[in-house]
């Protein structure tokens, strides 16, 4: 069932392809200052990252399993960034979204910002892929079963979104064994190339995420290729 919250307005949807953290952290910043001045539309990024953790603001420096030496062989960076949640991963293979959509317009709750997103995917794995995904009660995120598929953070900055999800498509799940996953222990990390036993195409479930954001928060998606006007 289509979303109302959008009311039909354009969601600037924009793939980036691979992009390092910092220089993907620093287009949000510029796009969330847009966006509260009202010269850019609500506006999804969607990306790849090369290997990085990152520490959201209740993460713990025991959170990080791997060595130093480790992480440095597989060319992996660290970073402390100001979204809310703990420690996780992102890496090639893993599609991220970050979403940077007025509040003020669409709604005033960030809980149920939060509990939409993770209806995109339980809508989009159900839709596409006949797999019977989940929230958690205790824990922030798409499930199936007891392993995570997606991991949602945000940060707000006057009541602008930004930051948001990444979901795990063809990540290399044994990334996850570097750090302890949002201060999980008791919990695993699934992909959907794990549960359908092949590779997706990155390009298709891009479209399909783009589709399902849409369809859930009621937006009119338009797709491009390439960086977002930030001049």
């Amino acid at each position: 069932m289509r979303g109302t919250l959008g009311r039909g307005e354009t969601l600037a949807v924009h793939d980036l392809g691979q992009v390092g953290y910092a220089e993907a952290l620093a287009l949000q910043h510029r796009l969330v200052r847009k966006r509260q001045d009202g010269t850019i539309p609500d506006t999804l990024l969607l990306l790849e990252h090369p290997p990085v953790i990152t520490m959201g603001r209740s993460a713990l420096d025991t959170d990080i399993l791997a060595t130093s030496e480790q992480l440095l062989g597989a060319g992996a960076t660290v970073e402390r960034i100001e979204r809310g949640g703990e420690t996780t991963y992102h890496g090639p293979g893993q599609l991220v979204g970050y979403v940077i959509i007025d509040l003020r317009t669409h709604l005033r709750s960030l809980k149920r910002f939060v509990h939409l997103l993770e209806e995109v995917f339980i809508s989009l794995l159900g839709t596409h892929y006949g797999i019977s995904a989940d929230r958690d009660p205790e824990h922030r995120g798409v499930w199936v079963g007891d392993e995570k598929i997606t991991a949602i953070g945000i940060a707000v900055q006057k009541r602008v979104t930004f930051h948001g999800f990444a979901f795990n498509v063809n990540t290399d799940l044994s990334h996850f064994q570097w750090i302890v996953p949002c201060g999980i222990t008791d919990r695993g990390q699934t992909s959907l190339k794990q549960l359908t036993g092949e590779a997706q195409d990155m390009d298709r479930l891009k479209q399909e995420t783009a589709g399902a954001v849409a369809e859930v928060f009621g937006f009119t998606p338009d797709y491009r290729r390439g960086y977002p006007d930030v001049d």
